[in-house]
């Protein structure tokens, strides 16, 4: 009675996993199928649902810095603010600052090290000292934002002037292919993510939103700031008005171009022993006169000391 008892349970046991296997294999197809199904189906969202997406840094913490900042902003000097406003525009507009946000970071940084060194140096120097100290910590963090966008817009335009030979000859030769300047442009733009290939991503929208070829041009002068950039826009806009064939132009800037890159190359080579000479004179020639005359040191002391003895 046992035997028969023991085989119908087991089958009873073989049966339902058979069974549970079949249902979670189909319900993981049937996942899958919607999962897909949601890629290419359109799911609107709510403002509030897609605001709610975002991570508590971007929805919180961001806005409410920047609405200090530009709050801290309109308290601070007001002389340089469209000078500055163009110093952001060459710099790519980092983090989307505005001049007042860009003078409340300046004074956010100047009170933070303020603060810091009035805590380390308060308790353990003199007070004159320590209101010294106070006061060149405020006056590094208020130049410090100063140094760091001098460097964003020599590093832009070290970028755009180091593609713009390449981009043109690609634009050189789309034009030659066949395709209107604007699409040429609009190849340049898709081939490369860089900061030209940005900038020209900027006029084609432009153009779009109804401004002239004429008038995005030279905005692109303006927001980069590079002379061969406006060498460049110069020739098209005077070849656009003359009636000028655009790839002879274009063929003409190519070659100016790589021609200056050749030559800002070997000047960069002929530089470079000059800038070796002082890491050579102050770091390697030290500790080469270690190793050589090292050993001979103790020598020629004791040969002295004997002489002296004498």
């Amino acid at each position: 009675m046992a035997d028969p008892l023991i085989i119908g349970v087991a089958g009873l046991l073989v049966v339902g996993l058979v069974i549970i296997f079949f249902f979670v294999r189909q319900m993981n197809r049937s996942r899958a199928i919607s999962e897909r199904l949601e890629q290419y189906t359109d799911v609107s969202l709510s403002l509030e649902e897609l605001e709610l997406q975002q991570p508590f840094r971007e929805r919180v913490l961001k806005p409410l810095f920047r609405s200090l900042l530009n709050s801290l902003g309109r308290f601070g000097l007001k002389q340089n603010q469209e000078r500055l406003r163009i110093n952001l525009q060459l710099a790519g507009n980092p983090g989307n600052l505005s001049p007042n946000m860009f003078i409340g970071l300046r004074m956010v940084l100047a009170i933070v090290l303020m603060i810091a060194t009035t805590l380390l140096t308060i308790s353990s120097m003199p007070l004159m000292q320590a209101l010294s100290g106070i006061l060149i910590a405020a006056m590094i963090g208020y130049i410090l934002p100063g140094i760091w966008l001098d460097r964003k817009i020599k590093e832009r335009k070290k970028n755009i002037l180091k593609a713009l030979p390449d981009a043109l000859d690609l634009l050189c030769i789309s034009v030659e292919a066949g395709l209107a300047f604007d699409l040429a442009l609009q190849r340049v733009a898709q081939k490369w993510d860089n900061e030209l290939s940005r900038e020209f991503r900027r006029v084609l929208q432009d153009i779009r939103l109804g401004r002239t070829r004429r008038e995005a041009l030279r905005d692109l002068v303006t927001r980069t700031g590079v002379d061969d950039v406006q060498t460049f826009v110069s020739a098209v806009i005077q070849a656009d008005q003359l009636g000028v064939s655009m790839s002879k132009i274009l063929r003409i800037q190519s070659d100016q171009l790589r021609t200056r890159r050749r030559q800002r190359a070997e000047e960069a080579a002929q530089k470079a022993p000059v800038k070796m000479l002082i890491p050579m004179v102050f770091l390697i020639f030290p500790a080469l006169f270690v190793v050589i005359l090292g050993p001979a040191v103790p020598r020629i002391m004791t040969a002295l000391g004997v002489m002296s003895g004498e």
